[in-house]
């Protein structure tokens, strides 16, 4: 089946009028998306999952995309190891309330990647309970990968080696620059988030 049809297939079964079908990529690399309301998120990965045309029985990863004030993009990739199809599928949640339904029932192995979004953007999985912690330390406060997250080792740490030929390790040639979103050194504490409120890091 091709691309553009293993996204229509799922919106006929999702049955929903918010469901939009589209493609990713081009060519050989071309990839069905499915964008859905959160509500119907697990019907989605089920019905990929179960549909003889679509048997979508290899769950390949699962993450988010932070669009800021748009809140978060859930997408989980599937595969389909008899009829050799990928399919794209997302859903978008709230910043203030960033949470979805858990598919690990229906793909077990979502597990280790619905703890990771929950660390990493915030975002939580109602019904997989506990999303204990995955790769951060327990101390860890905030969620590095939301983009009002300050990176402090960008600035923390300097760069090892010489920029330019005869720039010595020790500087000296150019004034330094920070990185998009890197606060001058004396300015950490709460940043502002996109909906408002403060946060601290």
């Amino acid at each position: 089946m091709e691309a553009e049809g293993v996204g229509r297939r799922l919106v006929e079964l999702v049955a929903d009028e918010a469901a939009v079908a589209g493609i990713s990529g081009g060519q050989a690399y071309a990839r069905a998306t499915v964008d859905v309301p959160p509500a119907r998120w697990r019907d989605a990965l089920r019905a990929a999952r179960d549909d003889a045309e679509l048997a979508c029985d290899f769950f390949d990863w699962l993450s988010a995309v932070d669009e800021l004030d748009g809140g978060f993009d859930v997408v989980a990739h599937l595969w389909s190891t008899t009829h050799r199809h990928g399919l794209l599928v997302r859903t978008r949640v709230p910043r203030e309330a960033a949470e979805v339904m858990s598919v690990v029932d229906v793909y077990p192995g979502a597990a280790w990647h619905e703890r990771e979004t929950y660390e990493m953007f915030g975002i939580g999985f109602a019904g997989h309970e506990p999303l204990r912690p995955l790769l951060l330390p327990p101390q860890f406060e905030g969620h590095p990968l939301r983009k009002e997250f300050v990176l402090a080792s960008r600035v923390a740490k300097p760069w090892p080696g010489a920029k330019e030929p005869g720039e010595s390790v020790a500087g000296g040639g150019r004034r330094a620059v920070r990185p998009p979103g890197v606060p001058a050194p004396g300015e950490w504490g709460p940043t502002p988030t996109p909906g408002g409120g403060g946060g601290t890091h």
